[in-house]
Order: structure tokens, then C-alpha cells, then sequence
């Protein structure tokens, strides 16, 4: 069985957090990364500590579990390696050989260009360049590097091994729908597609293969960088009786800023795993939640930060531990886009969330 998890909207939807969990719950013998590369940020939590990954797998966090990364991933060999030591995954991570390989000169583009930097928002790793280069058939692909040699894989044919021997696989998807080349905010997007369909490409998986899909939202939005945002804070939506709550206790902790937007992004923590930068904050947008589970094909719904919009929620593990208020506020987003939401995460720990998947 496969299943996928993608995010819904702009990305730092708390995918890293529904993967750990995923990981392990439900214990899959084999966890593949997807997605564009090292300028999507995964945070994760084992055994107490931080990690903040932009290359090694969420699910890592699963002892047993075999890791991959698959061919439609970019990979930052630094970066990489620095993760391999750090969850010390060497025995158990494998690259597949095609994957292409973020260079310096790639990096220095990035930040050069002052479209990319400006306009578009770019994380400044390289991604962008690299994905252009390999559109140009220009760029080098793992197997020709010596430093990779013992992480390399045919991630498909291992994949597709494993399912033929009944095994369960987990595919980690990065970024959100709404950053989709195809479908996001054109042209403040990311430089591939990022729906449940190219991640399956991305590591050699067919259509017909998968089980599960899961879509993750926020139970609030938020955005790095420039681009469109129809539901954003401002000062009209701060009137709101949620805004004006939030409001309320994020200036009782002393997060006041220059505007609401501000302060709630400061009382959130909302800050990008890879720039740094302060996320700006906005009301869940239902509409554009319906039509990322419409072109996902979404099986499932994951709802993440539940505690942060209703803190009397936090840390519950069960639907009862939810106030009426929050119970709500899912059933309004199961309605409007006609999915089930079976995850609910209420905390940091891999284990802070409500399993209704029966």
C-alpha cells in the first residue's frame, strides 16, 4: 500500500509533523522523499530533539523504516551529508542515481537573479537554476559524483520491490499546492509541480499504485515571501471574534509588532524552517482548500496547529479532548471540501494528534 502526503496551500502546512506521526503509527517498512529539493524545510521532533530537514526524510524518525529520495528531488550534497550524520542514516538512506545535483554556480544564480530574489521570493538554494539546467538536459545527475557513490539506488525498482512483497510505503511530498508551477499563484510558485501526481513521479510510483492520499492544511494559513494571498490578516480581519481573541493573547505575551499580521506571526512562532523569515498570517481559505483536494485527489485530510487558534485543544489525543468551538471549525472545513479530515494535530510531539481514521 501507498500513501502520499502533500501539503494544501502555501507550504508550512506541518507535513513534517503528519509524516512523523505516519512514520510512526503506522510503522511503513520503506519512506520516500518527493518534491523539488533542499528549498522546502521539514520540522521534525525524535527523541526530544529539533531537526529542521531539507534533505533526509520526515520519517526517519522510524528506526525500521528504509529511506529514499527519489529521482525528481534536487539534492544539495552538503546538505545532504550534514543530514546524514546529524540522524545518523547512512546504513539506511539511499539516493536514486538520476537525481540531479544542486552546484555552486547554481546557488549563486539563485541569489543574483533579481527576479527570482525579488519577485518570486526565492529561497536562494538553488533549485530554480538547477531545475532549468536539467530542462536544458545540462545539468550532472548523482551517479556522477564520487562522494554519493555508496548512497546510490534505483529508488522505482526498490519501491515497487517492496510493494510487490505486500510492504507499506510513505511518500513525503514538500512544498503546498498553492506554490504548484502548474496550479499555484503563477508567477510566485515553486519551479515544479507539487500535487500528489508528481510525487509519485518523482519516485517511480504509478498512479494505479496509490492507496492513500493525504492533504494537509493549517488551521490557519500562512505565506513566506510575496505573492498573492486573498485571506490574509489586515486590519479589517482583525475585527473578526478569532482575530480579536488571538489578538488579545498575543499582546497579553507581549507580541504587539507594527500591525496584527505581524504580531500574530511573532505569537505563532511563524518563521520559515529554510529563510527565516516571519510567515505572513492569514484566515483558512476554503476555497482554495476544496480545489487542492479536487486536483490531489485527496483520500484524507490532515489538520495541523489546531491548538494554536483553540490552546483549551492542546495536546488532546482524542476527539472528546476538542472543544465545540474546534469541532466546529473541522466539521466547516469537511464540508467545504468534501473530505473527511481523519488527523488532527493538537501539539509538537509526533504522538499530539486525534486518529479518526477508523
Amino acid at each position: 500500500m501507498v500513501s502520499i502526503v502533500v501539503g494544501g496551500h502555501f507550504g508550512d502546512e506541518g507535513k513534517g509533523k503528519i509524516i512523523s506521526y505516519l512514520a510512526l503509527h503506522d510503522n511503513p517498512d520503506v519512506i520516500a522523499r518527493a518534491g523539488v529539493g533542499p528549498n522546502a524545510g521539514h520540522t521534525v521532533y525524535k527523541n526530544g530533539r529539533r531537526y529542521g530537514l531539507r534533505m533526509i526524510p520526515c520519517g526517519f524518525v522510524n528506526d525500521n523504516a528504509r529511506l529514499f529520495v527519489g529521482a525528481g528531488v534536487l539534492v544539495d550534497i552538503p546538505t545532504f551529508l550534514k543530514e546524514v550524520g546529524e540522524t545518523n542514516t547512512g546504513d539506511r538512506i539511499r539516493l536514486d542515481k538520476r537525481c540531479a545535483i544542486i552546484e555552486d554556480k547554481h546557488k549563486e544564480e539563485d541569489v543574483k537573479d533579481k527576479h527570482l530574489k525579488t519577485t518570486v521570493g526565492s529561497t536562494g538554494t538553488g533549485c530554480g537554476p538547477a531545475n532549468a539546467d536539467r530542462v536544458h538536459r545540462t545539468i550532472k545527475l548523482a551517479q556522477d559524483y564520487p562522494a554519493l557513490k555508496g548512497f546510490l539506488a534505483d529508488v522505482p525498482e526498490e519501491l515497487n520491490k517492496a510493494l510487490a512483497e505486500g510492504k507499506k510505503v510513505l511518500v513525503e511530498g514538500t512544498q503546498g499546492f498553492c506554490l504548484s508551477l502548474f496550479y499555484g499563484t503563477y508567477p510566485f510558485v515553486t519551479s515544479k509541480d507539487t500535487t500528489a501526481s508528481m510525487m509519485a513521479s518523482d519516485v517511480g510510483l504509478g498512479p494505479t499504485r496509490i492507496k492513500r492520499v493525504y492533504v494537509v492544511f493549517k488551521a490557519y494559513m500562512s505565506r513566506v515571501g510575496s505573492g498573492p494571498f486573498e485571506t490574509e490578516l489586515d486590519e479589517k480581519r482583525a475585527k473578526s471574534p478569532l482575530w480579536k481573541r488571538l489578538l488579545e493573547a498575543a499582546r497579553a505575551k507581549g507580541f504587539s509588532g507594527n500591525n496584527p499580521n505581524e504580531a500574530m506571526a511573532q505569537y505563532f512562532g511563524e518563521k520559515g524552517t529554510v529563510t527565516g523569515r516571519m510567515r505572513r498570517i492569514g484566515d483558512f481559505d476554503f476555497a482554495s482548500a476544496r480545489y487542492a483536494c479536487m486536483i490531489n485527489g485527496a483520500t484524507d485530510v490532515a489538520v495541523t496547529c489546531i491548538d494554536k487558534i483553540f490552546p483549551e485543544c492542546a495536546k488532546a489525543r482524542a476527539y472528546d479532548g476538542l472543544s465545540s468551538e474546534a469541532k466546529d471549525y473541522i466539521k466547516r472545513i469537511e464540508e467545504a471540501v468534501g473530505v473527511r479530515v481523519t488527523l488532527v494535530s493538537t501539539g509538537p510531539d509526533a504522538y499530539d494528534v486525534i486518529d479518526l481514521r477508523g
